[in-house]
């Protein structure tokens, strides 16, 4: 990973430019942008571009569960094999954030419009090619899960509604990278606010059939969810052209800039293929779980949910960390990464857990939003007591993870993650919770012991500093 960058003198971020609304970024120091209050502000957008993003499928659960339980496990099994498109498309957009900021933090706006193009061709094939993948193996892929025969062909028609999109959900993940990298956030926050808006409004009239037309239920909340990822790919994409100062324009595919899309793909393949092996991971662990019954399949997808609310802030966190992180290395300021990782660590320790306690406190209420079973109500209180200590480890992996990423150390989150989530996560919900028949609690219990392992290690690894060797040496 050495030898992403020039070896060039930056202290200013960008300057405005004086064309119209176009701007490099936003005229910040480096020391500016590095400061806690300024990296808290900078994650507040994506926080709320984030939540709002897994909402999008939160929200059809939350719509369908007035309907039927049932429906709302199909979304669960739907969902997860989603996870995998999104995580594909989802680190290659990253991965174009994290190069695109060294680039500006050197000044070099060329190879920014190459690096940009390259990204935008790479994730359209991929969403074209996912797409075929889900229409081919949706069925074999459901029968591995265990999903249940009664939900089936609700499962099959959601996922086949939503998979539709994955190109359009490629382009808008990429957009929104390039906006980042030029920290523009709020501008993705607000697309993100108007496509979960849009979606709700969508499911209330397609779920429910008002205005006399016919209630759909879970395609409906497909449909629905599937147009309102085509008016935010339309949004964003205008946005970018009006306020980036970097042109995106076919010629610089020409020639096709390959040595630029290496570098994404040495960020994205190792980084996707960790995040495809923990999603992986969990389709295998929702298999475990399926054979519980569909009652708890439907409560491990609450608890997931709270799950999201509980992390989330510190994805958000964690990526506008990274986008600093870029411009610090882009820059030469070696001397202040592993400062600024260990303060963003201690944020995002401090809210994955006060959220999540938060929520365990108000479990008795919190499940009454979706349903007033009273299985899932105690189970699902149990869960969350458990997912308070999953959170400590979690929000250690989700910030070491990125940095580490950030840095050009991606062979230790990958090979680590790998192991961890198959020989702990996985073979451990087997074991707590078929072996020792303590059900989706011994599989909660298991998570809990991946994610807190993993985040110990990479945390002590973080703070050796072998990283740093491989950038001085490219100086």
């Amino acid at each position: 990973m050495s030898g992403f960058i020039y070896n060039v003198q930056v202290t200013k971020v960008g300057e405005r430019k004086g064309r119209g609304n176009k701007m490099d970024t936003k005229n910040l120091s480096i020391e500016e942008m590095n400061k806690n209050k300024k990296l808290v502000l900078m994650s507040l957008p994506i926080f709320v571009e984030l939540m709002l993003q897994l909402l999008v499928g939160n929200i059809d659960q939350i719509m369908v569960s007035r309907v039927s339980q049932n429906s709302v496990a199909s979304i669960v099994n739907a969902n997860q094999v989603m996870n995998l498109v999104i995580i594909v498309l989802s680190m290659s957009a990253a991965a174009t954030t994290i190069i695109l900021s060294q680039y500006l933090g050197a000044n070099d706006k060329k190879s920014a419009s190459e690096i940009s193009m390259a990204s935008i061709a790479m994730i359209t094939i991929a969403g074209i090619g996912t797409t075929i993948l889900i229409a081919v193996l949706h069925r074999p892929l459901f029968q591995f899960m265990n999903v249940p025969q009664e939900i089936l062909r609700e499962t099959s028609l959601y996922l086949m509604i939503v998979a539709s999109c994955n190109v359009v959900q490629g382009i808008y993940l990429v957009f929104s990278a390039i906006l980042r990298a030029f920290t523009l956030m709020k501008e993705v926050m607000f697309v993100s606010i108007i496509m979960n808006v849009l979606n709700i409004i969508g499911n209330a009239i397609l779920i429910n059939g008002w205005f006399g037309l016919p209630q759909l239920g879970v395609v409906g909340a497909g449909i629905s969810t599937a147009c309102s990822k085509i008016i935010g790919m339309i949004l964003i994409f205008y946005i970018c052209k009006k306020k980036v100062d970097v042109p995106l324009k076919f010629a610089y595919l020409r020639p096709f800039p390959w040595k630029h899309l290496k570098k994404v793909l040495r960020v994205a393949i190792p980084s996707g293929t960790e995040s495809l092996s923990y999603n992986a991971s969990q389709m295998c662990i929702l298999s475990v779980v399926n054979r519980f019954g569909t009652w708890v399949t439907t409560t491990k997808g609450y608890c997931s949910i709270f799950a999201n609310i509980s992390y989330v802030y510190a994805m958000a966190i964690g990526e506008a960390t990274q986008v600093v992180l870029g411009y610090l290395i882009g820059s030469k300021r070696f001397e202040l990464v592993k400062k600024r990782v260990y303060m963003t660590t201690i944020i995002a320790i401090i809210t994955c857990v006060g959220v999540s306690t938060l929520l365990f406190l108000c479990g008795n209420w919190i499940f009454y939003i979706f349903t007033d079973d009273p299985r899932i109500l105690e189970l699902g209180k149990k869960i969350l007591g458990i997912e308070i200590i999953l959170e400590l480890g979690r929000a250690v992996n989700i910030i070491m993870t990125r940095s580490l990423v950030s840095v050009g150390d991606i062979k230790t989150p990958t090979v680590v993650g790998i192991i961890f989530q198959w020989f702990v996560a996985l073979a451990g919900s087997y074991f707590f919770g078929v072996f020792l028949d303590m059900g989706l609690i011994g599989v909660w219990i298991a998570m809990t012991l991946d994610e807190c392992m993993r985040g110990i290690i990479f945390f002590i690894h973080f703070g050796r500093e072998k990283w740093r060797k491989n950038w001085e040496y490219s100086e």
